[in-house]
Formats: C-alpha cells, sequence, structure tokens
C-alpha cells in the first residue's frame, strides 16, 4: 500500500514537471521568453530534462533572464547527466569555448562523443572539427572525415551544417575550407 502511495506521487510530479514544460516550451516558441522562463524553472526543478535543457539555453542566450554562462552551463550538466543530446552538445561547446567552466578540450569531446552517438549533427560536426584539430585528441584525419560525413548526411539537420560550412568557406574561414577538400 504504502509502495503504491509513493508510486502514484512520483507519476503525479513526473506529469506535473511535463505539463510544466509544455507550457513553457509553448510560450519559449512564442517567443514569450520571460513567461516561459518560471515554467521551465519549475520543471527543471523537478529534474526534467529537456526543460534543464531550454533553460541552460535561456540562460545561455539571455532570452527572458540576464545571460548567465555558469547558470547554463549548470543547467545543460544536469539535463546532459540524464542522456539529453543537445544538452551534452552544449556543455562540450561550453567546455571547448570556456562558457562558465575552465576550458578544456578532452572533456568537449567526451561530450560532444555522447550527443554525436546519438546522432546530434551538431555534435558530430563539432567531434570531426576536434579530431581535424587535435583539439582534446589527437589528430586523425579520418575519424575526422567519418564524423563530419556524418554531421553532412544527419537527415535531420545535415543541410544545415552543409550550408554553414559552405558559407564560412565563402567568408574565408580556413578550417571550413579544409573541411571541404576532407568532404570531397
Amino acid at each position: 500500500m504504502i509502495l503504491w502511495a509513493v508510486l502514484v506521487c512520483v507519476m503525479a510530479s513526473a506529469q506535473s514537471a511535463e505539463k510544466l514544460y509544455q507550457q513553457g516550451k509553448t510560450l519559449y516558441d512564442a517567443k514569450k521568453y520571460v513567461e516561459a522562463v518560471p515554467k521551465l524553472q519549475a520543471a527543471a526543478e523537478k529534474g526534467h530534462k529537456k526543460a534543464q535543457y531550454r533553460l541552460g539555453y535561456c540562460y545561455d542566450k539571455g532570452r527572458g533572464v540576464k545571460e548567465d554562462d555558469k547558470k547554463a552551463f549548470s543547467w545543460y550538466s544536469k539535463s546532459a547527466a540524464q542522456g539529453h543530446a543537445k544538452a551534452q552538445y552544449q556543455l562540450g561547446r561550453c567546455y571547448k569555448k570556456a562558457e562558465g567552466t575552465a576550458q578544456d578540450y578532452a572533456k568537449a569531446v567526451e561530450w560532444f562523443t555522447k550527443a554525436a552517438k546519438q546522432d546530434n549533427a551538431d555534435a558530430q560536426y563539432a567531434l570531426g572539427k576536434c579530431y581535424l584539430k587535435g583539439q582534446g585528441v589527437t589528430a586523425d584525419k579520418e575519424k575526422a572525415r567519418s564524423w563530419l560525413r556524418k554531421a553532412v548526411r544527419n537527415e535531420k539537420d545535415g543541410d544545415e551544417i552543409k550550408k554553414k560550412i559552405k558559407k564560412d568557406a565563402e567568408e574565408g574561414d580556413e578550417d571550413a575550407k579544409q573541411i571541404l577538400l576532407l568532404l570531397k
């Protein structure tokens, strides 16, 4: 009987976290960031991994709150620890760029790898660049090529990655030019 009561409470809490997240996401998608943040915050505090990621993104970009890299890093960390690929990618980016934490290329690669293995195109691209430049890993053109190909062939975001590489190359970005040659 006690186990049943605990189970009902856990389910009610999870449902309310999901409901809060959905309300926050709807407001966020409507660009009503100031209204979205309290809903996302409440769901995030209940352990909702997507709310934690989105709240981290709000702090990262200053949407509805004052930009705060440390808070963004903290929320990304909580979500990433629960296996959320977008948060894992963002956490890797934080480590690579020293946003909200000390720069650590090896940790960046660790988080990019986790997200890339979940088919996150941004992480696949970032991981390919790390292998290309030898950041956090030993430089390896074949591994770079493999991850970069996965990124540009990614069903969900591959076209956006291709456009970004081409645009960057046209603007004189040497890394993008090297990536285009590598992908031929």
